[in-house]
Formats: structure tokens, sequence, C-alpha cells
């Protein structure tokens, strides 16, 4: 016996390291695990650890109140070392005309300019926080060549996170479906010159260049998408200032610029106004557009200096203008904004007492300030000497728009911003 329990104690001394070895491993599992799962309250700190607490810069936070109250539209643009998020080289699918630089454009200052709103900060542009709050959803972008502008801006940003793949393209390339399968999301360009019904003036079976509008119809280019469409964004107004011949009723009521004796001549803002009424009021009546977020872009300026289209007009500005510098407070486009404005407001409010919302990207005033950022003699050009002072370079301070986009998505949301 006394023989047993001397061999014992030589077994339990001999292994002593090992019963040693096994209780610090536990006691590491143990601890691991507690890291790990403890509530967020509690802050495990640990040099180079992996944990961050809650309240990092890196999480998902909401905004502050003061921010989601903050009138992002007004302010002025300051510089920014930093740059787009994106280059000509970097996105595949920028088109020729709005590519400045493979057109010669030398001056690169124009790219270094931000956004900065009095009261708060924009956000820059993060497409994994666009793409989630966009998951399964359909957006629209429904107007002009300006509009398409504007998605192909969207398109750039968004492919810095996930190559989309090209769905649709019609013959005239004027109709555009873009898929990011991994977050299920849609993008779609449905061109329509005046979001309602119109077709060419014919003259002596000549084309004039002008357009028979019919205001209380709308365009079906865009009107049979719709139920299909989470967030539609209209915009238009540069095809209202020439040339065009207003009906409604089918009846000829008045004119644009006709000069003619017994026509009256309403102006574009008559038209632009009782256009994006009937396209606001249609959806408001839609019994399959519940739930739909629509958009008003406001109207994007052409900033053609001594000159328009046709007779030599120029921009070749290469920085920005600070608002106090803007001459006749924005003149005819401030007054279109503000029509338009009127009309989405009328929409709004006519649309919450039936569960459909209306918002506005507001961008007439930061463009009016950014006479430098639109192609000019650089874009394929196949009327040289004709300066495109319309569309705007890409990348360029058309990616603002978007960056005010993702904003208004996530206000309308309530999605948390996702900090860099």
């Amino acid at each position: 016996m006394l023989l047993f329990r001397q061999q014992e104690k030589i077994f339990i001394l001999l292994n002593r390291p090992l019963l040693l070895l096994i209780c610090s491993v536990c006691f590491t599992i143990l601890l691991i695990f507690y890291a790990l799962h403890a509530p967020d309250s509690i802050n495990f700190t640990a040099k180079n650890a992996g944990y961050v607490p809650s309240n990092s810069s890196s999480s998902l936070h909401p905004p502050a109140k003061e921010d989601a109250k903050c009138n992002l539209f007004k302010g002025r643009w300051i510089w920014d070392e930093k740059g787009p998020l994106y280059t000509n080289f970097s996105c595949k699918t920028i088109p020729d005309k709005k590519n400045c630089f493979l057109h010669e454009r030398m001056d690169k200052d124009f790219l270094h300019w931000r956004w900065k709103p009095d009261e708060c900060e924009l956000p820059v542009f993060d497409p994994r926080s666009f793409l989630s709050i966009a998951r399964g959803k359909t957006m629209a972008f429904i107007g002009d060549s300006v509009s398409r502008n504007q998605m192909e801006s969207l398109l750039c940003l968004l492919s810095t996170e996930e190559t989309p793949k090209d769905v649709y393209k019609d013959a005239k390339d004027r109709f555009r479906t873009w898929h990011f399968p991994h977050y299920n999301f849609t993008m779609m360009s449905l061109w329509s010159r005046f979001l309602v019904t119109s077709s060419q003036t014919i003259v002596n079976g000549s084309v004039t260049g002008g357009f028979d509008v019919h205001l209380d119809k709308v365009d079906d280019n865009w009107a049979p998408k719709l139920p299909v469409v989470d967030y539609a964004i209209f915009s238009d107004a540069q095809w209202f200032l020439r040339q065009n011949y207003l009906y409604e009723g089918g009846n000829l009521i008045g004119c644009i610029y006709c000069q003619e004796p017994n026509v009256t001549d309403l102006g574009p803002g008559f038209a632009i106004q009782r256009a994006f009424r009937t396209a606001f009021n249609y959806i408001n009546d839609c019994k399959n557009c519940f739930g739909i977020l629509t958009l008003l872009r406001t109207i994007s300026p052409s900033q053609f200096e001594n000159g328009t289209w046709k007779t030599g007009g120029s921009c070749v500005r290469t920085s920005p203008l600070a608002p106090e510098e803007i001459q006749d407070a924005g003149g005819t486009d401030m007054e279109y904004r503000n029509i338009q404005m009127a009309e989405i407001e009328s929409a709004r409010k006519r649309g919450e007492k039936i569960g459909n919302r209306f918002d506005v990207l507001d961008v007439t005033g930061a463009m009016l300030m950014r006479p430098d950022g639109h192609p000019g003699l650089h874009w394929r050009n196949k009327k040289k000497g004709y300066s495109d002072c319309v569309h705007w370079c890409m990348p360029g301070p058309i990616d603002v728009w978007n960056e005010f986009l993702l904003e208004v998505l996530r206000r309308q949301s309530h999605f948390p911003l996702r900090s860099r």
C-alpha cells in the first residue's frame, strides 16, 4: 500500500506541467469566449485586439438629429485634395461624350472640389451603403440625356463595390438596364424628352427641330414600367427651351418661342409646370405603384458664355464660382427650378395621404457654381467647334448628385451611415 502511494506521488509530480498546460488552455478558451460574447456595454480592450467598441467610428451609426434636418443643398464648394472615387481609366462604362480627359482636357483642378452644406457635412459617397439600402430594389432615372448622365455617374461610383451586368440596351442606346447581382439591385434609364407625349413638328413634310407636346398625356416610354420601380428619379428641362407647340385635350393651347400671330407664347415655365404636374399626378393616381419613392432632380443649368450651342457659345472656366458670384440670382434656371419645386411639394401633400413619398435632389444652386464641370470642346464632337455646356464631365461635379441621392435615401429609409 505504501509503495502504491509513493508511485502515485511520483506520477503527479511527473505530470504537473501537463496539468498546468491543460488548465491554462481551458482558461484561455473561456477568456476568449467571454470577450467575443460579452455585451456591447462592456468595453474589452487589449493591445492589438480586434474587438472594437460599439461607439467606435468604424461602426454603423445613425446621423445626428441636426444633420438629419440640415439643408444639404445650401452651401459652397471647398477645395478637396482627395479628388473623385473613380477615374476615366478605372470606370469602364463612361461614355465617350463625357470622358473629357480622353478628348484632351488637360486641367484637373475641377476634380478637387467637394460640396460643403452650410450647416452640416455631406458624407463622401459610400457604394456599399448605397447598395445595402437599395438591396432588392429597382431604380429608374426618367428624363433626358442629363438624367442619363446622372445614372452613368452612379454606375461608376457603384462599380467600385461590384461590377454590374449590362442587361439591356435598345437600338438607339436610349434605354439601358444594369443589374448588381450580389445586392439584387437594378438600375435603368428611361428616355423621355418632356415626361409627357410628344412628336416632332412637321412643316411641309420636313422636321423643324421642334415638337408637338401633349401636356396632359404621360409618356409611354416610362409610365407602363412604373409598377416595377421602387425609386423613380424625374428630371427634364432642356427640351422645353426651344420652339415647341403645346396641346391639351388634343387642342393647341399655345407655344414656346413660335412667334406666330395667332398662337400664344406661353413660355418654357408654363410647359415645365404642366408636364411635371401630369407626371406626378400619374404617380399618385397609379393603382399599382404603392410604396414608390419619387424624387425630383431639379434643373441642371446649361452654362454657355458668349453665345449659345449654335452660335459659338463656350464654357472654358477651370474653377467654381462662389455663391455671391452667381449672376441674376440664377436667372431663368432658378425660375424653372422654383416651378419644379412647387409641383413636387403639391404632389407630396397629396401623396402622403395615400402612402406615396416624394422628395427632392435640389442640384440647381450647387451646379450654378460649376461652369468648370462641362465637357466644352472636350467631347466626341462630330460638329467641330460646338461646345457641350449642358452635360457634365465624368468624373466631375455631377458625382455630388449621387452623394445627395444617397443621403436622401438614407434619411428616407432611416438607414445608418457606415463610416469609413
